[in-house]
């Protein structure tokens, strides 16, 4: 697949960079941050209303898409894009996240990974050469290499023979495919030591992959220990070649992280929060339930171009989720979504205006992230409810 990923520009006093993914449904300027579509939807909204702010990109879920409805029934109707009405360029994960978020049901093999449907018990394997079939079927623009995602914490011989097996599994992902209007990215392991995503960095990128995959992070470690270790990652990835750190979401986040390299992003965490009242501004996040809120004559965010904001009051979105209005859901999704899109907008207009370290500077100085004890305790609870959903 020629001319993938052209870079634009590079910041001078930082790593941020901005470039443009070429793929067959349309061009992709980064940085980009991607809404999660896990079965083929993005929570509460239509495909109409994902174009109307801004999304250029989406993800999906291939372990989510295989089990229901299933991947051949998807490739019958033309592919993801037709199945979900979706036009532009679609990114699918490969599975090794799932592996991790529901281990109680599978077991790891040198082979791949035999598992427990958490619809209905039936058995199944992953390997690396089911789970490329799988993303063909779909059809996706961008597809993952099937890998092992590690928990936290984790010891370091456990971390060695998951990043062995991750790294055999990437060869196998390259000799399996078959279609070639598919970038395949391979996906950086090695836990929270520093030695072996050095090593997995040096190893993957001899593979000379489209594009990398930086994996394993925001599973519960703290913000600094993730800043370390792009740190020690990201410069050992080719410069001409798009940089995706998967699973990160939080506003500040993308930021700092942008300026240290990463070109793509996706979580949950923006439509997650949205439902259960909390939105972001450039102040922070606001739940929408408090009684400050009750007779605000005045949008969420008076910075915020989005349909609701332009639209609403935040008095009238407090009272739909006081009275567990479904339109509550959709409002805040539309909101917190066209706010890290139009974050990414800002970013990138900084970074070819060479004023990024100022919005840098003013953002950070403004938001007041959600505390630290508070973000881990949340997460730890996401995780556990996806278990129990299994």
């Amino acid at each position: 697949m020629a001319a993938f990923f052209e870079l634009v520009k590079t910041e001078k006093h930082s790593a941020a960079r901005a470039g443009v993914l070429h793929t067959p449904h349309g061009d992709v300027p980064t940085p980009v941050f991607m809404p999660v579509g896990t079965q083929a939807t993005v929570k509460t909204l239509s495909p109409l209303e994902l174009l109307e702010i801004g999304a250029r990109i989406i993800l999906s879920n291939t372990y989510h898409l295989f089990l229901r409805p299933g991947s051949s029934l998807i490739a019958s109707f033309g592919g993801l894009h037709r199945f979900m009405a979706w036009p532009r360029p679609i990114l699918t994960d490969s599975g090794g996240f799932q592996v991790f978020s529901l281990g109680h049901l599978g077991r790891v093999r040198d082979d791949g990974v035999s598992f427990r449907s958490h619809i209905d018990g039936s058995e199944h394997l992953f390997t690396p050469e089911r789970v490329i079939a799988i993303q063909e079927e779909l059809g996706a623009d961008v597809i993952m290499a099937f890998d092992e995602c590690t928990p936290y914490p984790s010891d370091l011989e456990y971390n060695r023979k998951a990043l062995k097996r991750t790294h055999n599994w990437a060869q196998r992902c390259l000799a399996a495919q078959t279609r070639r209007d598919q970038a395949l990215f391979g996906i950086v392991q090695g836990g929270m030591f520093p030695e072996l995503r050095r090593e997995s960095a040096r190893f993957l990128t001899s593979l000379d992959f489209p594009g990398y995959a930086i994996g394993g992070l925001s599973v519960g470690e703290p913000k600094e220990l993730s800043a370390k270790i792009l740190e020690e990652t990201v410069p050992l990835l080719p410069e001409g070649k798009p940089r995706y750190l998967m699973g990160v979401g939080s506003p500040e986040d993308l930021v700092e992280f942008v300026a240290r390299g990463i070109d793509m992003f996706d979580c949950v965490l923006p439509t997650r929060v949205a439902r259960n009242g909390a939105l972001f501004t450039r102040h922070g996040r606001r739940n929408i339930g408090n009684a400050s809120f009750k007779a605000l004559d005045q949008p969420i965010d008076e910075s915020c171009d989005c349909y609701t904001c332009r639209t609403f009051s935040a008095a009238y979105v407090h009272h739909l989720f006081r009275s567990e209005e479904l339109l509550a859901y959709r409002l805040a999704s539309i909101h917190n979504l066209r706010f890290m899109i139009r974050l990414m907008e800002e970013v990138r207009a900084s970074i070819l205006s060479g004023s990024f370290d100022r919005l840098r500077e003013e953002f950070l100085a403004s938001y007041t992230p959600t505390d630290q004890g508070v973000r881990l305790s949340q997460k730890a609870k996401w995780v556990e409810a996806q278990r129990r959903k299994a």
